[in-house]
C-alpha cells in the first residue's frame, strides 16, 4: 500500500487503542430559559437561566420510579448530568424543580416536562439531548406583546347628558411640605465597558480592583461558570479568586488566564473574546492535548495584556 493508506491505518489504530480504554457512560445535557412572556416557548424576550434546579426522573412499565438525579444549571442556563455505564434512559424525563429559584425571581413556576432524545451512541457512550425547559415569574413582563386578536369588551350606548353649568370658586391653592433633602446614591462601580480594556491576571486579584467583579463573584465555583470538563480536571470545590491564583502547571496556568480573560470580557465590550467564546476556548483546551493547553493559555495571556497596544483602564475602588 501507499504512504497515505499507511498513514490511515496508523490512525485507525490510534483511535481504536484509545477508544478501547474509554469508560462507558450516558451524558444528558439541555438549557433552561425564563419565559418572561409566559407563553410556554422560547422567543425573543426569553434568555438561559442561572442557579434553576433540573430533576430528571426515569419510570419502567408499570410507571414506578427506577432513577432520579437532579442538577443546577450553570452560568449559561445549561446543565449537564452524566451516568456511568449504559443505563436504560429511553423512558425518562427532565423538568424544572419548582422549589428552583433562579435569577430575577424567575422560578414561581415551572415549564412542562421534555422526554430525552438520543442524539449520538458510540462504543457504549451515550449522549442525549432534552429539548428546552420553561421557568415561569409569577406574572408577564410589561414589555411582553399583548394577544394578536384581543375580544373587545362588549359597548353599551349611551346618550350623553349635559350637566347644568354653575359657577364655582376656585379653591384654594395647596402647597405641599418641602422635603428633606435625599441621601447621596452608592458610588457605581466604574467598569470602563465602552472602552477598550485589558488587565492581567495579577490586577483582578488586587483588593483595590474588587469593585470590577460585577457579572461574576469570586466565590463563584469554577464548574459551575466553565462547565462539566472544568469540574473534572479542576473539582467542584475549586473558586475562581483560587483559579487565578494558579502556576507552574499547564492546566492551572490555562485556568488562570482562562478567569482573567472571562472577566476581561465583560469589563470591556472591546476585548477580542466574549464570554461565550472564553469558555467555549477552555473546553475545547480541555479535550486536547497538552499543547493544546499551553497554547490557549498562551493566547489568552497576550489578550489579557492587551497584545502591548491597550492599558488596564482600572482605577481604586471607591
Amino acid at each position: 500500500m501507499d504512504w497515505s493508506h499507511k498513514l490511515l491505518f496508523c490512525v485507525f489504530l490510534i483511535f481504536a487503542a484509545a477508544i478501547g480504554g474509554t469508560q462507558a457512560d450516558a451524558t444528558v445535557t439541555g438549557t433552561v430559559f425564563c419565559d418572561q412572556c409566559k407563553d410556554g416557548q422560547v422567543s425573543l424576550f426569553d434568555y438561559p437561566i442561572y442557579g434553576i434546579k433540573v430533576t430528571m426522573t426515569c419510570a419502567d412499565a408499570s410507571g414506578q420510579i427506577t432513577m432520579s438525579r437532579e442538577e443546577t444549571t450553570n452560568w449559561f442556563g445549561n446543565y449537564v448530568m452524566t451516568f456511568d455505564g449504559s443505563p436504560d434512559l429511553s423512558n425518562c424525563y427532565a423538568q424544572v424543580s419548582s422549589s428552583g429559584q433562579g435569577s430575577n425571581a424567575c422560578g414561581a413556576a415551572a415549564g412542562p416536562a421534555q422526554k430525552l432524545r438520543l442524539t449520538f451512541r458510540m462504543f457504549d457512550m451515550e449522549f442525549y439531548a432534552v429539548d428546552s425547559l420553561l421557568t415561569e415569574p409569577s406574572a408577564s413582563m410589561s414589555f411582553c406583546p399583548r394577544s394578536v386578536n384581543p375580544v373587545p369588551a362588549p359597548v353599551t350606548p349611551v346618550t350623553p347628558v349635559r350637566p347644568p353649568v354653575t359657577p364655582t370658586t376656585p379653591p384654594p391653592a395647596f402647597r405641599l411640605p418641602r422635603m428633606p433633602p435625599l441621601p447621596p446614591l452608592p458610588p457605581m462601580s466604574p467598569v470602563p465597558i465602552l472602552e477598550a480594556s485589558a488587565c492581567p491576571h495579577q490586577s483582578w486579584t488586587m483588593p483595590e480592583y474588587k469593585c470590577y467583579w460585577g457579572a461574576v463573584s469570586p466565590d463563584m465555583k469554577v464548574a459551575v461558570v466553565f462547565g462539566l470538563l472544568a469540574a473534572r480536571r479542576y473539582g467542584t470545590d475549586m473558586t475562581l479568586w483560587q483559579g487565578l491564583q494558579g502556576r507552574g502547571d499547564p492546566y492551572r496556568t490555562l485556568l488562570r488566564e482562562g478567569t482573567a480573560a472571562l472577566l476581561n470580557s465583560y469589563n470591556s465590550i472591546e476585548f477580542p473574546y466574549n464570554a461565550i467564546s472564553v469558555v467555549t476556548r477552555m473546553n475545547w483546551a480541555l479535550m486536547g492535548s497538552q499543547r493544546s493547553v499551553l497554547l490557549t493559555a498562551l493566547r489568552f495571556m497576550r489578550a489579557n495584556s492587551g497584545y502591548g497596544r491597550v492599558t488596564c483602564k482600572f482605577n481604586t475602588c471607591k
